[in-house]
């Protein structure tokens, strides 16, 4: 179905294989738009709690594909234009998934691939892995990327590497809030399944309030239009099937629906 990822579904987590290795599984317009159908497709999926983004091979992503890039060059203004709406679609449903996602990261994440592993809500890295927005090198910005970078790491470093496009460690990426988790390149599926675990315990609609939730108050001065908001929220919340039958098996001591 898809030229350019696969996915593998096991238990309830489904992993969205890149498998581009030839070129480090690198970005083009084929990608993009594989990328984009894969999460609507799982997003759908009820059967699916966690989706984790991977690549095949030594890298995770090399950023855009050098040949895409060439394209692009040449194009228009208005074609640049559309080729980068393509790419801003794609990672706004990937960021934007009901359920919880997971960045796989090994060896390179770079460009767009630092913009991915940014977009997943959690992000696990080899101690080999490395990242960079290294757009100023080619003359070009980190635009479309830059509302998830921004997100995980703020402006003040952000300042820094927008500028810089410098390459940056694994441990690095987890001092600036990049990635949650760094560990040894053969112990990332053990590491994942230490987060995988308690996200399957969680409740599935609970989660997807609780992202909205964050979206929803991120930033904002805690006024009164803010108490009311999350008052609002949880009082819907609470409303719910899943949550009253979430506090009766608690206090029932069995499992909620969502596990059985």
């Amino acid at each position: 179905m898809y030229q350019t990822l696969s996915i593998e579904r096991r238990d309830r987590v489904a992993t969205i294989w890149m498998d581009r290795p030839e070129v480090f599984n690198a970005f083009d317009e084929q990608l993009i738009a594989d990328l984009q159908a894969a999460c609507a497709e799982l997003d759908a999926d009820d059967s699916v709690r966690v989706v984790v983004l991977a690549g095949r091979g030594k890298h995770f992503s090399a950023g855009a594909d050098l040949n895409w890039m060439k394209r692009a060059s040449a194009f228009s203004e208005e074609e640049n234009r559309a080729d980068a709406r393509r790419f801003a679609a794609m990672l706004r449903v990937l960021s934007g998934l009901s359920k919880p996602t997971i960045a796989r990261i090994q060896g390179a994440a770079l460009g767009g691939g630092t913009g991915l592993a940014a977009a997943c809500d959690m992000a696990v890295a080899s101690h080999d892995a490395s990242f960079a927005t290294s757009e100023v090198k080619f003359g070009i910005i980190p635009a479309v990327i830059s509302p998830y970078v921004l997100r995980a790491i703020g402006p003040r470093q952000a300042l820094r590497y927008f500028q810089s496009g410098e390459r940056f460690s694994a441990r690095r990426a987890y001092e600036i809030g990049l990635v949650n988790e760094v560990c040894e390149r053969d112990d990332l599926d053990a590491t994942l399944a230490l987060l995988i675990e308690p996200l399957i315990a969680g409740a599935p609609r609970a989660q997807q309030a609780a992202k909205d939730l964050i979206a929803a108050v991120d930033g904002r001065p805690i006024d009164d239009a803010v108490s009311e908001e999350t008052a609002q929220r949880i009082a819907r919340q609470r409303a719910t099937d899943e949550a009253r039958d979430g506090i009766a098996a608690f206090l029932d001591k069995r499992s909620p629906s969502w596990l059985l």
